[in-house]
């Protein structure tokens, strides 16, 4: 365990592996199968099991639970993972399953997200790079949470989802279906409502690529024929990244339908 600092009151089982500068505060407990990066920082009562891999200086607050077997009646105790990548913060209370044989056996956290208290990952689902999850917000199994997604509080996401790239969900939310890159969407039965255009303008977009993503909105919108024919439409005729971002977003593979401009 070399430089890690370890609270006598910590149960760390044998097997764990606990890399370089971690700090592991009063009663938490490490199971045997799993991995914490250097300087990871478990503050208090946290407990972390499984077969689960923590990323490099990520900090995880009391009472969080991180790997758990899936909260899914099919699971009969195969052997899967939760990978969490660097430098997340993770909330009190918040849950993150371990994967099942049914999904791909893995559920994925990128880097630099922000889990905020009582949020909850399902399992297999997969979580992108600076992903914000507002509390008590709770992702369902087998999601897709694109990276610079914002999931507000007490929303929750049915299962097969993908959100896309930089969307932004609004407080008290359920989505029941695919969101475009970039989209913004509220009601307590989530409407595709516009662009995160704050968003956009806070990652530096320039002006030149959010008109375009305006002019494709409208399109999506009010253009004839049905989502997808529209969609291509717009491949054929866009010159922006963003624009095109969008187009392979909806010509993907999905197991949902889409949430559509209104």
């Amino acid at each position: 365990m070399g430089t890690a600092t370890i609270h006598p009151s910590a149960v760390i089982e044998d097997g764990a592996q606990i890399g370089e500068g971690c700090v592991i505060g009063p009663f938490c407990h490490v199971g045997p199968k799993v991995t914490l990066g250097p300087g990871v920082h478990l503050k208090s009562h946290v407990v972390v099991t499984g077969i689960t891999e923590i990323g490099d200086d990520t900090l995880i607050f009391p009472f969080a639970v991180i790997g758990e077997i899936p909260q899914d009646l099919k699971f009969q105790g195969e052997e899967t993972r939760l990978i969490i990548g660097k430098r997340n913060r993770i909330r009190e209370h918040v849950t993150m399953n371990t994967g099942t044989d049914g999904g791909g056996g893995v559920t994925r956290v990128g880097d630099d997200g922000l889990f905020m208290a009582g949020c909850h990952v399902a399992h297999d689902a997969q979580v992108g790079n600076r992903v914000i999850i507002v509390n008590n917000a709770a992702l369902a199994g087998h999601c897709v949470i694109e990276d610079e997604v914002i999931i507000g509080g007490l929303s929750g996401v049915h299962q097969w989802v993908r959100v896309g790239r930089g969307a932004i969900i609004g407080a008290v939310t359920m989505v029941t279906n695919d969101v475009i890159p970039h989209g913004l969407v509220q009601a307590p039965r989530g409407k595709l409502d516009g662009l995160n255009l704050v968003g956009l303008k806070r990652r530096g977009v320039a002006r030149s690529d959010i008109t375009a993503l305006r002019a494709a909105f409208q399109m999506l919108a009010q253009g004839e024929g049905a989502f997808a024919e529209r969609a291509k439409r717009l491949g054929d005729e866009t010159e922006s990244d963003y624009v095109r971002e969008i187009v392979d977003f909806v010509l993907g593979d999905s197991d949902r339908s889409f949430l559509t401009p209104g």
